[in-house]
């Protein structure tokens, strides 16, 4: 495990447990169902070594899966996934935490995916097949973007991730219907960082640098053979990434009752001032709010942001 926080962590008393799920290197066929158990497996063994207080620490795309764990071991009702398939998931797997913290968090990888899918893509089949005037890299429609593009955008988006949901419900009914066939298949999802946040700042205002993404830049990125939620299976495909998917951070955490921190990164540019706002409605009353100014979504090269990261988490975990 090489992640920055660990040994800035153990080096302020808290001993810190670094936890792969089963999917490690690949979440093509992953199941959110089967990650909280993964999950639960590292609480349970924390529990079982004596630890009193646990904390589960969310960053980037794991503050929607510690929320996920924390609502099913609070309040247990998962019996299967998205696709049907029966999840034997005990109350013994999921040990509660006694907090959560959520830094440079995503609301979750299918209210991601809507935020990011290209919806000027016009044919699953063909990379390049294109509607102009959804095209948010075309300098006719900006940026800036205006609102009524931006509106028609949004909505073109959540259709778009329907019509694939839509699609995989059907085929996997199709190949779960013949006698000896397939339980899942695999797919390519082209096209999906397309979010007019990285090229138009004045969109959910920070201090990110225009024109770029975690990865590199957006274009690029958007039509590369290898990006985000590029390559799934129809299971995997509707337990994360459609919007039928369990995984919505910001709807679990509300069902959960711990304290919580949220730790905004003012320089992110795939999180955002709105997704904290929606964390923050979400664990009104119980949240605390800490930002790092100018912190990007790694905080690579940023060691003094690091270790105020790590003296916030610190001095939370030592309040619960």
């Amino acid at each position: 495990m090489g992640h920055y926080l660990l040994e800035p962590l153990a080096a302020r008393g808290v001993a810190a447990l670094g936890l792969n799920t089963r999917y490690l290197g690949s979440d093509v066929a992953l199941l959110l169902e089967r990650a909280i158990q993964d999950l639960g497996a590292g609480v349970r063994w924390l529990r079982s070594r004596g630890f009193d207080r646990v904390l589960l620490v969310g960053n980037s795309g794991g503050g929607a899966l510690v929320s996920f764990y924390q609502a099913q071991a609070e309040h247990l009702e998962v019996t299967d996934t998205p696709a049907g398939d029966p999840i034997d998931l005990a109350p013994e797997d999921l040990p509660p935490a006694n907090g959560i913290a959520l830094t440079a968090a995503h609301l979750g990888r299918s209210r991601l995916l809507q935020s990011w899918i290209d919806p000027a893509a016009v044919d699953e089949a063909d990379l390049l097949a294109t509607d102009p005037s959804l095209d948010m890299f075309s300098s006719a429609n900006g940026p800036p973007y205006s609102p009524e593009f931006m509106a028609r955008y949004r909505q073109a988006q959540r259709a778009r991730l329907d019509r694939l949901e839509r699609w995989a419900r059907v085929k996997l009914l199709q190949l779960r219907s013949m006698a000896h066939g397939p339980r899942d298949m695999a797919f390519v999802v082209h096209r999906t960082l397309a979010d007019p946040r990285c090229l138009d700042p004045t969109l959910d205002p920070n201090d990110r640098a225009p024109g770029t993404t975690v990865w590199g830049p957006p274009r690029e990125q958007n039509l590369a053979a290898n990006s985000m939620g590029r390559y799934t299976s129809l299971t995997s495909f509707l337990s994360q990434w459609a919007r039928c998917s369990r995984g919505d951070g910001p709807e679990n955490l509300a069902r959960t009752s711990v304290p919580v921190l949220l730790v905004e990164h003012t320089a992110d540019s795939s999180t955002f001032p709105s997704d904290h706002d929606i964390w923050c409605q979400a664990a009104a009353g119980r949240i605390t709010r800490h930002k790092l100014d100018r912190g990007t979504h790694y905080l690579t090269g940023q060691p003094a942001l690091i270790a105020q990261l790590a003296d916030a988490i610190s001095a939370f975990a030592e309040r619960l």
